[in-house]
């Protein structure tokens, strides 16, 4: 917030015409809004834009410091799966960006959080409000978003701790053997290519368990749990064992028939924040993965 001070030196002017001429920075419009907001005051008092001064009365008006364009709250559906005045879990769709980053300013999951519930602007901080955890661009599920600093720092130590249990459903290309382990393999940033996630003996410890649960042609569906929660953990972790995950262009191959990869967070469970209660929340597969399967027969 900037505060500016003026003295006026004459009688008859208006409000909004004096301040337009001090304020060259600010659109007669972006002023008229100040005055109506109650950020522009005469001798102490709010006025009103036709106010006509007087010599020597003050006229100060309060200038909020710019939002980010790319944290503007925007109106884009959310699927709410629960809210109470602490948390919020969400089910977001693939294709959705979690927040703004290069090649996404905008249009993401926070700028529609801020469009819904303003009062998230803030909540961890400016860049990344109410997010404690989240999703590849591409995969679809279940986030949990805090609506307050509390819940906040609840979850996100909860998280540290480990103490989320996030499960996914993926399909990924040939026959899972054995159809129950453990990948342990740490995860660094691809020095060839920084957009990209691989293995790395320096990098970051990282667990994926899994289980098949359906054997297809060259295919195997299963449910996965991650240990860890490194980007791109899943995919990177598939792809190094010689079984990348179904549509992934970055690890894989794309598949023309399903336009995303298959990865799917179905299970949530972690602490309120409040009551302390064990909660889970789950989401039923996507329709169009759903009949990717059913194409598989």
């Amino acid at each position: 917030m900037t505060l500016r001070s003026f003295r006026a030196k004459e009688s008859g002017a208006r409000l909004d015409s004096f301040l337009a001429d001090l304020c060259g920075d600010l659109s007669r419009t972006r002023i008229k809004r100040l005055i109506v907001d109650g950020e522009v005051t005469v001798d102490g008092n709010a006025s009103n834009a036709g106010y006509r001064l007087k010599p020597d009365q003050r006229v100060e008006i309060r200038v909020p410091d710019p939002v980010p364009s790319h944290m503007l709250p925007q109106n884009i559906p959310i699927d709410v799966v629960f809210e109470d005045d602490h948390i919020m879990v969400v089910n977001k769709p693939a294709g959705l960006p979690v927040h703004p980053g290069p090649g996404h300013p905008d249009s993401t999951l926070v700028n529609g959080l801020l469009g819904m519930r303003p009062n998230v602007s803030g909540v961890g901080g400016i860049m990344r409000p109410g997010l404690v955890h989240r999703l590849d661009m591409d995969t679809s599920g279940l986030m949990v978003v805090a609506k307050t600093d509390a819940a906040h720092v609840h979850l996100t130590n909860e998280l540290k701790d480990r103490k989320f249990n996030k499960g996914y459903t993926a399909l990924v290309l040939g026959t899972l053997e054995p159809r129950e382990a453990l990948i342990d393999a740490p995860i660094g940033r691809d020095p060839s290519n920084r957009k990209r996630m691989a293995l790395d003996d320096n990098g970051r410890a990282s667990q994926t368990a899994y289980s098949a649960i359906t054997l297809y042609e060259n295919m195997t569906l299963a449910d996965v749990k991650p240990v860890t929660g490194r980007t791109h953990q899943i995919r990177v972790h598939f792809a190094s064992i010689g079984h990348p995950v179904v549509g992934d262009e970055t690890y894989g191959r794309a598949d023309p028939n399903l336009g995303r990869h298959f990865l799917h967070a179905h299970r949530l469970g972690f602490q309120h924040p409040v009551t302390s209660e064990d909660v889970e929340f789950r989401s039923a597969m996507p329709a169009e993965l759903q009949a990717y399967l059913d194409g598989l027969g």
